[in-house]
């Protein structure tokens, strides 16, 4: 296995020079010019990050990764470890959403126990530890622990990349992992805690002020270091949000661009980016979830969704609606006449 460091130094910046010629096959299409504005815009850039004119993204892969959470032992959450272990074994046997959603938009789909509290059979299992701490009453996990779930991740990636998957879509599932990406964001950006929680899975009025309190009782006892992203990760992080982030440097590594879910995939996308900024050139942000700080981490990435429909189902189900317009997008730069060939006069661009 790569370590960290090693991962990260072998990331590259999307190649502007292909990104640039693909443009110009783009300006040619018999379409008025970027008028399909976000979808060229990003096929541009998944151009960039396989280096090539000729992008495909036609063997696309859902990973999602499960993991359970020490603080719901403070209330977090309406409900505990045992949700975690049912909704993954429904993963398992395709009767989840993910599952479905992945099926129906042709996309291979793994879920990865990369630290539940209980095995599920079948499952593949990149486990560091049974569940973090309760971040309430000391760090979630070790530093040692945190890194080693970021490198299982990346070769999860890496492993995937090799097999010929040319596109990745980023899932989680974990009772208590809005309370853990909260507390990482709001180190992160500096902001207050109220400022980026949420009710998560639909905590009452009490339970998001106790989740709140949690999360700041948690960041005082830590005092985890805004300027390392690692000491964040393993004071008040999740092990999902350490494989997430592990998938989008293993990815990057391997030229392989990944599409973002929610909240949590927001995080995690944001800890890669801090580790190794070029890693966010193959980042598809999907769509904006409804919880309250999902804006901010976008805005933190510097990338724009494009589906705001107020979802917080979870799962990687955001990212999967996307594929059938991404397909759109390849489909049209594949089969779209030049305008010669169509016939209609070049559009000219405006000054």
């Amino acid at each position: 296995m790569l370590s960290l460091e090693e991962i990260c130094g072998r990331i590259r910046p999307a190649d502007v020079e292909i990104m640039h010629q693909v443009w110009k096959i783009w300006d040619n299409k018999c379409i008025p010019l970027r008028s399909l504005d976000w979808l060229q815009e990003t096929f541009v850039r998944i151009a960039g990050v396989q280096r090539t004119t000729a992008p495909c993204i036609d063997r696309k892969l859902t990973i999602v990764m499960a993991a359970d959470n020490g603080v719901i032992a403070e209330g977090v959450s309406q409900s505990d470890y045992h949700v975690t272990t049912q909704v993954v074994e429904n993963m398992l046997h395709r009767r989840a959403t993910i599952a479905l959603m992945s099926e129906r938009a042709g996309s291979d789909f793994l879920v990865a126990d990369i630290g539940m509290k209980e095995k599920v059979e079948g499952v593949l299992d990149i486990s560091q530890m049974r569940g973090t701490y309760n971040m309430a009453e000391g760090p979630a996990m070790s530093r040692e622990t945190a890194i080693a779930a970021i490198e299982a991740g990346a070769e999860l990636a890496m492993k995937k990349a090799s097999e010929g998957y040319q596109l990745l879509s980023t899932g989680e599932m974990g009772i208590g992992n809005t309370t853990s990406s909260s507390a990482v964001l709001a180190v992160l950006s500096g902001k207050p805690v109220s400022y980026v929680t949420g009710r998560g899975a639909g905590l009452s009025s009490a339970g998001l002020e106790r989740k709140i309190q949690t999360i700041e009782k948690a960041v005082a006892l830590n005092r985890p270091n805004p300027k390392d992203v690692i000491d964040i990760l393993a004071k008040v992080g999740g092990l999902d949000i350490a494989g997430l982030t592990g998938v989008f440097l293993g990815a990057a590594a391997s030229g392989v661009p990944v599409v973002i879910d929610g909240f949590i995939a927001s995080v995690a996308a944001l800890l890669a980016k801090q580790l190794a900024p070029a890693a966010s050139d193959g980042m598809i942000a999907s769509h904006c979830s409804k919880e309250p700080g999902a804006v901010l981490a976008l805005e933190m990435l510097g990338l724009k969704p494009v589906i705001y429909g107020d979802f917080h189902l979870g799962e990687g189900s955001g990212a999967v609606f996307l594929f059938p317009m991404l397909d759109q997008a390849f489909y049209l730069y594949e089969k779209l006449p030049s305008f010669e060939e169509g016939k209609i006069e070049t559009y000219i661009p405006l000054k």
